[in-house]
């Protein structure tokens, strides 16, 4: 089996975040990857450097949301399986949420990180 891992900086513009990480899938299932992992938000600055506000919580996405579909719908056409981690909004309350993507474009689980760290550039306790 062939896993790639991915790894990319990710700035505030989460659309072009979203497309350098299809495109990095795509070059990954042509060189024969079966499973493209992607790490800690690929698609969102850190954002927990700072304590929480309305602003910040506004930008996490739901799962599935577009980045999850757009992913989902690349993995079934590759048919590749996708780790992704993102930046999750559940009603008011947020997560660090992997998810695995089957070879099929299906959601196959997630996994939501518990954020206890509160100090100085870590203010996790608020996401």
């Amino acid at each position: 089996m062939r896993i790639a891992l991915i790894q990319q900086a990710a700035g505030d513009d989460r659309r072009a975040n979203c497309e350098r990480g299809l495109r990095a899938l795509r070059e990954a299932a042509a060189q024969g990857a079966q499973v493209v992992c992607f790490e800690e938000l690929a698609f969102d600055p850190f954002y927990p450097q700072r304590p929480a506000t309305e602003d910040t919580v506004a930008r996490a996405e739901t799962i599935p949301g577009p980045t999850t579909e757009a992913f989902a719908t690349l993995a079934a056409q590759l048919g590749v399986v996708v780790v992704l981690n993102l930046f999750e909004r559940e009603g008011g309350r947020t997560f660090d949420t992997t998810q695995v993507l089957g070879s099929d474009g299906r959601l196959l689980g997630r996994t939501r990180m518990v954020h206890i760290t509160e100090y100085p550039c870590f203010h996790e306790q608020g996401y």
